[in-house]
């Protein structure tokens, strides 16, 4: 099966729009408050929200957990995160995925497997990056190898050139999008730009398909009503959070009509 019969088996929509359900700190993180009640409720609460809005998938994120640690998050965070997305799978339809900052994929691919979860989003995948947690190595092997260990099927996302962070040595983005394709084996790739809510360049999301035509690629950042239709000429769905947030704030709610006015721009394209 192709990456495409499976991507497209995956999200029933030519230009499938996956929207952030961005978690507050959650156990483990320096700023976790102690309710987790609330982020349980929060989440499904974002996660209804952008079902209703009309989304064609989710992810869950920990997005809240700053300062991310560099490697592997805690065992009470990794608790945390399997409990929400349960919690998330059950309370909606959608195809859903994990992404567990700052980069823990092999985290994300058990978790993942073990709650239900169609794929992992995986910021550092076969790059080498300077990041504000300092220098985070790739994780391809690590992550198809759990993978096979517990015969799942969950699909690995992979960023290229992943925002706030810089190669550690010159690579171009067509370099970066071959390698998670074709060495790492994304099942899909993912462009980005530069800080969470900046839009890629136009320019590499086209150089990205050109490189890996045969590889459904993704807009990880910045997707907007005014941008969605030149952004997505060349790409094959989009990664949203910024946006659908209550006066374009990422730290604020998902707002429903926000999400309904990005998905009607969507369907004129």
């Amino acid at each position: 099966m192709s990456r495409f019969d499976k991507f497209y088996g995956l999200f029933e929509s030519k230009k499938p729009i996956i929207g952030m359900v961005h978690l507050p700190p959650l156990p483990g993180s320096p700023r976790y408050d102690g309710n987790l009640d609330y982020l349980i409720k929060r989440a499904i609460s974002d996660a209804i929200a952008l079902e209703e809005g009309g989304v064609n998938g989710l992810i869950v994120e920990n997005y809240g957990d700053k300062p991310f640690r560099r490697d592997r998050i805690s065992p009470e965070t990794i608790c945390a995160m399997t409990l929400i997305l349960k919690e998330v799978l059950e309370a909606t339809s959608l195809p859903t995925g994990i992404n567990v900052l700052r980069s823990d994929c092999v985290s994300a691919m058990a978790i993942a497997s073990v709650a239900g979860a169609k794929f992992i989003r995986c910021n550092v995948f076969t790059d080498t990056l300077v990041t504000d947690q300092g220098i985070i190595q790739p994780c391809a092997w690590e992550v198809l190898t759990l993978r096979s260990f517990l015969r799942s099927r969950v699909m690995v996302f992979a960023d290229v050139l992943s925002k706030h962070a810089k190669p550690l040595v010159h690579v171009t983005i067509e370099e970066s999008a071959r390698n998670a394709a074709y060495r790492g084996g994304a099942d899909a790739i993912i462009v980005t730009g530069i800080e969470t809510g900046a839009s890629p360049d136009p320019e590499n999301v086209k150089k990205v398909k050109e490189a890996v035509p045969d590889v459904p690629v993704l807009i990880g950042s910045g997707l907007n009503p005014e941008n969605a239709k030149i952004l997505l000429r060349h790409a094959d769905g989009a990664i949203v959070g910024t946006f659908f947030k209550e006066k374009g704030f990422v730290e604020n709610k998902v707002d429903r009509e926000r999400v309904k006015t990005l998905m009607k721009a969507i369907k004129t394209i």
